[in-house]
């Protein structure tokens, strides 16, 4: 299905309409109220109007995903450092191992990108781990070269290593950083811990970054693990909190996210809001995937995605929830209504999202790390596509 396709008739499933409705552009405003009151499990509603199926089966903890441009995509393992090649028909070809990365418990080979000049460059983008330091490079996927680091020194912890990388729309390369369990390094200017930086792809800062020769995009988060942008070149960020909040944040340069200081829906103007948040025990908010108007986001420990509608609603703009709600979002700063859950415990950790070129979401499963309490199943773990019915 083509992705304009998808983008319909996921509003469709968020708004009540029928495709009837949603053939033009201009689509009848959705009214928050209609969200705010239903069931409280609504993902009967919304698993009805998805497709999976998996693509390939047993993965060691996979962990960055990227496609090339033929539509194949590039798979990372975080454990055994390798890269691998999946077709869309599910064929799994290894290419490499990353040998300088070192796999640390949430450490390891992490994130991957591909250059937009790839067909003329073949190069390719990792995050990985080592025994001093996180670092971003640059490496050739011809079977001889070896890694060119272009930004060392991020700092590295047993837990919150961030890890994301993807090229924005501007051609830039951007990274998310954790703050490797130093709480300070977040509102810290000169860690790269706690951030997400934006380079180019010899690791410079690029015109347009706020602060002057710094790769800092934005501050104050704390382990944020998923990018994605919208068809308006809005950025948006999955971020696990601590204890009390996860969250969907709409990132802004310069803007401070308030980690450690503020977790969740604060209403401190200091810092910025996230437009969703989450109790652990139903989000820790790992991955998101932009198709049309909708976000994508995948839970580890709730074990499900999140449908959250993009835009702005008529009214409120106010958080549509109470402080006790497992579920808090904000109309009219970026989300229409209440997000919707599906998939839920249907597939256990749900890690990585990213949107094909054929506008599906591919996610991975995360149940091979040890924090699955049930243990992984034996097809775990998994690359699933993701389609709207």
């Amino acid at each position: 299905m083509r992705r304009t396709g998808i983008a319909l008739l996921t509003l469709c499933l968020l708004a009540g309409c029928s495709p009837a409705r949603a053939a033009g552009r201009d689509l009848p405003p959705i009214n928050p109220t209609d969200f705010r009151h239903a069931p409280a499990d609504p993902s009967g509603g919304a698993d009805a109007r998805l497709s999976t199926a998996t693509i390939a089966k047993h993965l060691d903890v996979p962990w960055g995903l990227a496609f090339l441009p033929g539509g194949d995509a590039l798979l990372t393992e975080r454990r055994t450092l390798r890269i691998l090649r999946v077709t869309p028909t599910g064929t799994v070809t290894p290419l490499l191992r990353v040998g300088e990365a070192t796999s640390d418990n949430e450490g390891g080979l992490l994130g991957i990108a591909v250059s937009p000049r790839y067909k003329s460059n073949h190069v390719v983008f990792v995050f990985y781990t080592t025994a001093v330091d996180n670092r971003i490079a640059k490496l050739r996927l011809d079977g001889h070269s070896r890694p060119q680091p272009i930004v060392t020194g991020i700092p590295k912890g047993g837990i919150h290593d961030g890890g994301r990388l993807a090229f924005g729309p501007d051609g830039y390369l951007y990274a998310t950083t954790g703050d490797a369990s130093h709480t300070e390094a977040a509102q810290n200017l000169g860690s790269l811990g706690g951030k997400i930086l934006r380079m180019t792809e010899d690791g410079r800062p690029p015109p347009g970054n706020p602060f002057p020769r710094s790769l800092v995009w934005s501050y104050g988060h704390r382990n944020p693990e998923g990018l994605a942008w919208d068809e308006h070149g809005t950025l948006y960020s999955a971020e696990i909190g601590e204890a009390v909040w996860d969250e969907l944040n709409i990132i802004r340069p310069g803007a401070n996210y308030g980690w450690p200081v503020v977790e969740g829906i604060g209403g401190n103007p200091r810092y910025v809001d996230p437009v969703v948040a989450w109790h652990p025990e139903v989000g820790v908010s790992a991955g998101v995937a932009v198709v049309g108007s909708t976000a994508v986001v995948t839970c580890l420990r709730g074990q499900r995605i999140y449908l959250v509608p993009l835009g702005r609603a008529p009214a409120p703009s106010a958080s549509a929830t109470t402080d006790s709600a497992p579920v808090q979002w904000r109309t009219g700063v970026g989300v229409a209504a209440k997000p919707l859950e599906a998939m839920t415990e249907r597939y256990g950790r749900l890690r990585t999202a990213v949107t094909a070129p054929d506008g599906s979401v591919w996610i991975t499963t995360s149940n091979r790390d040890g924090r699955n309490e049930k243990g992984p199943a034996p097809d775990d773990d998994r690359l699933l596509r993701l389609t709207f019915r």
